[in-house]
């Protein structure tokens, strides 16, 4: 057997089973030795007591003799003791018997009275302890040779069957060492036991799952990143190089420049969105909320891109209704959604169309809908529309980065929102928001609060 490790959980287990074990031969012991002594002292007092009671019917059944004759009879009930016995009886007018003549040392002696004709005689009857001592010995023996071994034996036991039962944890850890970046695929050998110890391989292989999905979604959240900033800095270079070529106009300066400074916008717009993105969790604790009408916030952003829609011939049909659509949230965030929700719509509709944006607000929610009327989605895209840089085939001639949708995704979950998307190729889209809220009764009249 190989040497445990001193800080393993196989060495601590042994030691403690070792621990406990010993405890418990120790009071095991003690008590089975205490309760022998009990029992053997106690037949004792019953065979001392017997014997006092057949003293006292001798002793009365032999009183009519006279005092010598008494004697000697009490001397021959004594000879008829067994070794090592002693009696003495104390009586009135000074009688006294002892048998043998000379006390026994160390005895153990138990007082009895009787009383014959109205006198009372005292009775010590005493025996020696010494094969209650030998006994106890031999058992003090017994349990101090043989517990020692039993310890050892069930300590070396121990440790085979803690050995035994880590060997799955040495072998899940050993194939948790072959896993790392390069392969994330890998996957720990599932133990048969249906045990903690299966469930807790399970529990790292689902763990391993989401590791492997998450490296694979910011390998290609840098690969797409890097793609999409590559456009923008190769126009700013190109543009500057043909600047610098030759000598240029003011005009021709001021074009290139202005040109630079539209792909410089572009590419802080695209940064930026990219660190919300990665830094979503931290922007959530830095978002204070507050109430918020949805109306008013929903016609502040009609209001930004009634240009925009304007010069691409689309009509924006609000219906806000009258009554207040308040919500918890943060103003910027929400109006970042909203944005990247109604900028979405005005690429995908048509010339000449229309958008409808509208409130409903319901028991436990307000819900927040952007329709379009444009080419929608088809049903292969529709399960991705949410994700970092996607764009449909489609769709990859009206510009962007495909983060506006995955911005207002996380900025919804920021706000415990719901959003999902119904689309229907050739009839347009659908956007809901869903903002739970609670109803509370306020002088009698219910009133719409956040939750």
């Amino acid at each position: 057997m190989t040497r445990l490790n001193r800080k393993s959980i196989g060495f601590r287990l042994t030691v403690w089973y070792a621990a406990v074990l010993t405890a418990g031969f120790a009071l095991f012991g003690i008590l089975i030795w205490f309760a022998m002594q009990h029992q053997m002292i106690a037949e004792t007092d019953r065979e001392l007591d017997g014997r006092a009671s057949r003293f006292a019917t001798f002793f009365e059944a032999e009183s009519s003799e006279a005092s010598s004759e008494l004697r000697d009879e009490l001397n021959e009930f004594c000879q008829a003791l067994p070794p090592a016995n002693s009696i003495l009886v104390r009586g009135a007018y000074g009688f006294t018997f002892r048998c043998p003549a000379s006390p026994i040392a160390n005895a153990h002696v138990l007082h009895r009275q009787f009383t014959f004709q109205n006198q009372r005689f005292d009775v010590e009857v005493g025996a020696t302890l010494q094969a209650v001592a030998h006994t106890l010995g031999l058992l003090r023996l017994l349990l101090l040779g043989l517990s020692p071994v039993v310890i050892v034996i069930a300590c070396i036991g121990g440790a085979w069957l803690s050995r035994r039962a880590l060997k799955p944890v040495q072998a899940i850890a050993s194939a948790a060492l072959t896993v790392s970046i390069d392969n994330l695929s890998e996957r720990l050998p599932v133990p048969a036991t249906g045990d903690e110890l299966a469930a807790l391989t399970e529990v790292l292989n689902s763990m391993l799952n989401k590791l492997e999905s998450a490296v694979r979604t910011l390998s290609q959240f840098a690969a797409d990143a890097s793609h999409e900033l590559r456009t923008p800095l190769a126009v700013i270079q190109t543009t500057a190089d043909l600047a610098l070529r030759r000598p240029r106009s003011p005009e021709e300066l001021r074009q290139s420049l202005e040109q630079i400074s539209s792909e410089a916008q572009r590419m802080t717009r695209l940064v930026e969105d990219l660190l919300f993105l990665a830094r979503k969790d931290i922007v959530v604790a830095q978002m204070p909320q507050s109430p918020i009408d949805l109306r008013d916030l929903l016609r502040q952003v009609c209001t930004e891109l009634s240009g925009l829609s304007a010069a691409r011939s689309i009509r924006l049909n609000m219906r806000l209704g009258e009554a207040a659509a308040m919500v918890s949230g943060n103003a910027p965030a929400l109006h970042r959604l909203f944005v990247a929700l109604l900028d979405n719509a005005l690429k995908y509709s048509q010339a000449g169309g229309e958008i409808v944006i509208a409130l409903q607000l319901l028991d436990t929610s307000v819900v927040a809908t952007i329709q379009d009327f444009g080419q929608g989605i088809s049903a292969a895209d529709l399960p991705h529309i949410f994700d970092r840089f996607f764009r449909a085939d489609g769709s990859r001639t009206t510009g962007g980065y495909g983060l506006g949708l995955s911005l207002a995704k996380s900025i919804a979950q920021a706000h415990e929102a719901q959003i999902e998307v119904c689309s229907t190729p050739g009839t347009g889209s659908i956007f809901r928001v869903a903002f739970s809220i609670r109803l509370e009764r306020t002088s009698g009249n219910l009133q719409l609060a956040s939750v």
